[in-house]
């Protein structure tokens, strides 16, 4: 299995996001851009996904930017696969009636227990683990 870029540069811009004020000015796509690793074109793409998903809003203006839509511990690593992706992990053989019912059992079994994982870990606990969280502003 393999992570795409898309979907790690949106949990990285969603980390990034979760470490600033909800209620303060909106990040702008460039900084956020810079902050994540990536192109501020390719970055915005990503943050529709993310926006769609009710993940973060966008705020018009020459003080526009971004900034999550919900608290980092409403949002959890699995959401933001989601919005980038569609699903958290894609096995073609469950729905394949020619896998054996062995495999397929066992994919389920990885699957669920990838979704479990990601469905579990909030955005605020990843900030406490990396130490980002002393750097939250609290309202």
């Amino acid at each position: 299995m393999r992570l795409s870029v898309k979907t790690d540069y949106a949990a990285r811009a969603v980390l990034s996001l979760a470490s600033l004020p909800r209620e303060g000015s909106a990040c702008k796509v460039e900084d956020l851009a810079e902050t994540v690793g990536t192109s501020a074109n390719y970055l915005v793409q990503i943050l529709i996904e993310l926006k769609g998903a009710g993940l973060v809003n966008s705020v018009r203006g020459k003080h526009g930017g971004y900034r999550l839509a919900k608290a980092p511990e409403e949002i959890t690593l699995g959401m933001v696969w989601r919005a980038s992706e569609g699903t958290i992990l894609d096995v073609p053989a469950i729905a394949d009636d020619d896998c054996s019912p062995g495999l397929r059992e066992a994919w389920e079994s990885v699957s669920a227990s990838l979704t479990e994982t990601a469905e579990q870990m909030t955005f605020a606990q990843i900030l406490e683990a990396s130490g980002r969280d002393r750097e939250m502003y609290y309202i």
